[in-house]
């Protein structure tokens, strides 16, 4: 044996990792998504079909749909977050049965995994929609355990009442549990519409909506202005997008709790993807809304203790 191979340590043994993250990481879904794979049968391991719980090794083969997946290392792989300025009328779906008009068909290529949706937006809600190529970030701004604040700008039909506002900080019970407003912020309108804005920590299924709804008022509007530390701003417009770089994308990702494990592009030039419509890499420029959620909401009533 020579002399450099005998100074040469050994590889250290590699930990097997679960499945789901290891397919997250490679930008194909989101685990929440990726586990609903694994339960259909879409999913196999070395030829077996894969069950929730498998682990596994870089050496493993894995093949979802029958395609083998290709897993890139950290170093070549490019984290992007993409803001996206979703119009009402949109849906948050690949492909759409009813052949609605979906976000994905506005969205640039990409050549490291897909485009993955961080949360929903409703149909008749817009707003802010941010979309990652890294599934395991994706996981983590979602799961309810890191209580990432969504900002709603909404509009009320008719007069509502400071017992109703606050009853909506105090708690109400939904069906599939209590919840309320962290915040609320009365933000002008008239008497027959009434604006706030108000903070949400848990992204519910139209859970805006339906906290309304509880105590007997009607949204006509509603528009997500901010997600964690990225505000929607005057720029994109709705249907466009732009990069999350930069001091921005590190807030979002001490969010997570998730480091810069992969290298993070500096940004796209306008035109840089064939089809696209990119908003800029420039930072934005707030609105006066959303500047007052870029400081922290100063409530007139607040469920905070």
């Amino acid at each position: 044996m020579k002399d450099a191979d005998r100074r040469r340590p050994a590889p250290e043994p590699q930990e097997p990792v679960r499945l789901q993250k290891t397919l997250a990481e490679a930008g194909l879904g989101s685990r929440r998504e990726i586990e609903g794979w694994i339960r259909d049968g879409r999913v196999r391991v070395n030829g077996a079909l894969a069950k929730l719980g498998d682990r596994v090794l870089p050496s493993d083969r894995i093949r979802v749909d029958g395609q083998e997946v290709r897993r890139r290392t950290a170093k070549r792989q490019n984290l992007r977050v993409l803001a996206y300025h979703k119009p009402e009328g949109e849906v948050v779906t690949r492909r759409d049965p009813e052949g609605r008009p979906t976000i994905f068909r506005r969205l640039p290529g990409i050549r490291d995994g897909r485009w993955i949706a961080v949360g929903r937006l409703d149909l008749n809600t817009a707003g802010l929609l941010l979309v990652t190529n890294h599934g395991e970030l994706a996981n983590r701004l979602m799961h309810p355990s890191r209580a990432i604040e969504r900002e709603y700008a909404v509009r009320v039909r008719g007069v509502v009442s400071d017992h109703l506002l606050a009853q909506l900080v105090k708690g109400v019970e939904l069906e599939d549990g209590p919840a309320r407003f962290e915040e609320i912020v009365p933000s002008g309108g008239s008497e027959s519409h009434q604006w706030f804005h108000v903070l949400i920590v848990e992204g519910r299924n139209r859970e805006v909506r339906r906290l309304w709804e509880a105590v007997g008022c009607t949204v006509s509007r509603l528009k997500r202005v901010r997600y964690g530390n990225v505000i929607l701003g005057a720029r994109p417009t709705p249907g466009q997008w732009r990069e999350v770089v930069g001091e921005e994308l590190d807030g979002l990702l001490a969010l997570a709790e998730l480091g810069r494990p992969i290298a993070a592009r500096a940004g796209l030039s306008a035109g840089s993807d064939t089809g696209s419509r990119p908003g800029g890499a420039a930072k934005p420029r707030a609105s006066g809304a959303a500047r007052l959620a870029g400081r922290r909401l100063k409530p007139r009533l607040s469920g905070r203790r």
